[in-house]
């Protein structure tokens, strides 16, 4: 084999291995940041006037505890607005057994969460522009999420005394006692608490998750809302951060839901997650990279380098497999540079975990079981050779437990 393309094999070994290392060691930052002692957000005013938004789609069965959760956090002044999105099931007639606006969203071919938020915050607009006064704060909550206490208040009060759009830690629980079911649960508090922990810790935004999430009026009637991808909240908190307007953690205000307990609604709920989150990666991320690198916008290229972590799974998985593949070139070839950086960011990603885990899930699972979790993690790889031959595009709505 000829001198030069010797040398080009070890370069492109050797910058795959540098690649691979920064989401490892990005986590891992992450993980150790968030053992730091807290950094709570000061009590604010509660604004005067707060709207909710809940998009609901074929929600009948199970929108009314959240509704009652949410109209017990609320004032006089307040208001919730339910938007019954391509419902073919009683959902707005369960939603106006309430103290609420319901709207009615029908259409074809965009279909999909962000567009029902964005006609519900054009609904807002019409009823402020009749009323004569808008609402200081708009929330965004899930038609089938549980309220930590004071929820409302707290993330509004935040959102209006910032000027950010603000997200409050919202966490799913494991539908069974399997070890599948918990590791799932695991995965989401890395990323969904102790990740943007860690970036709270210096300052950083962090990204949306869908629920919880508060908007000033100001950035909600301007928030690029309608869009029909599959990681729409994770699109909408980069973009907004590109707009002047970082989304800010609020930890001590909570919500949870729990995961699809059937096989066929946690297949469909993992799917659009994951699908969604590689499709950002591979689909925006590069260009957002390529503006975040500018001088002045070390957050935002933090907060993009944040988004570009693939899912938890799929990164172990690369890192070892791109381990193995180092180790017999470094046998065959005596290349050891590539191995070293392998292993070094497989090094670092499993401590990440193991701290992770003894901090924030020791609850949930052992050590032992966490060893076990690799045999979960290889059954997902389907799911993502579904992503290069067949992904899912279009919103599905996730099939709830009877």
């Amino acid at each position: 084999m000829p001198d030069i393309v010797v040398v080009a094999l070890w370069v492109g070994m050797t910058l795959i291995g540098l690649l691979l290392l920064v989401p490892a060691a990005l986590v891992l930052a992450q993980v150790l940041l968030a053992l730091l002692p807290d950094r709570p957000i000061a009590e604010m005013q509660r604004p005067r006037r707060i709207a909710v938004i809940m998009p609901a789609h074929n929600e009948g069965r199970g929108l009314r505890p959240t509704l009652m959760q949410a109209l017990a956090q609320l004032g006089p002044e307040d208001r919730v607005l339910v938007v019954a999105d391509n419902c073919s099931d009683d959902t707005a007639t369960q939603a106006r057994e309430f103290d609420v606006t319901v709207v009615e969203r029908f259409h074809a071919t965009e279909r999909g969460k962000g567009y029902a938020l964005d006609f519900g915050v054009r609904a807002l607009e019409a009823l402020a522009l009749k009323e004569g006064q808008a609402p200081d704060v708009v929330i965004i909550l899930d038609a089938d999420c549980t309220l930590g206490p004071q929820l409302l208040p707290r993330i509004a009060a935040v959102a209006h005394g910032t000027g950010r759009p603000v997200q409050a830690t919202y966490l799913m629980e494991a539908a069974n006692s399997s070890l599948k079911a918990r590791v799932a649960e695991f995965a989401m508090r890395v990323k969904n608490l102790v990740r943007p922990r860690g970036m709270h810790q210096l300052g950083l935004p962090c990204g949306l998750y869908g629920t919880g999430m508060a908007f000033p009026w100001e950035v909600a009637v301007k928030a690029p809302l309608a869009s029909g991808h599959l990681a729409e909240d994770m699109q909408l908190g980069v973009r907004l951060a590109q707009l002047g307007a970082p989304p800010l953690l609020c930890e001590d205000a909570k919500v949870t839901s729990v995961f699809a307990n059937s096989q066929e609604g946690e297949a469909s709920q993992r799917t659009r997650w994951e699908h969604g989150h590689l499709a950002m990666l591979v689909g925006e991320g590069p260009g957002l990279l390529w503006r975040s690198m500018r001088p002045g916008r070390g957050a935002q290229l933090l907060q993009v380098l944040d988004m570009l972590v693939p899912p938890l799974a799929l990164l172990a998985m690369t890192l070892v497999g791109w381990a193995a593949v180092t180790l017999v070139v470094a046998l065959a070839a005596g290349w050891v540079a590539p191995l070293v950086l392998a292993l070094l960011a497989l090094l670092m990603l499993t401590a990440a975990i193991v701290a992770a885990q003894q901090r924030w899930a020791a609850d949930v699972l052992s050590l032992g079981e966490l060893a076990r979790a690799p045999f979960i993690v290889l059954a997902k790889l389907p799911l993502y050779l579904r992503f290069l031959f067949k992904r899912q595009t279009d919103w599905v709505r996730t099939k709830r437990d009877t």
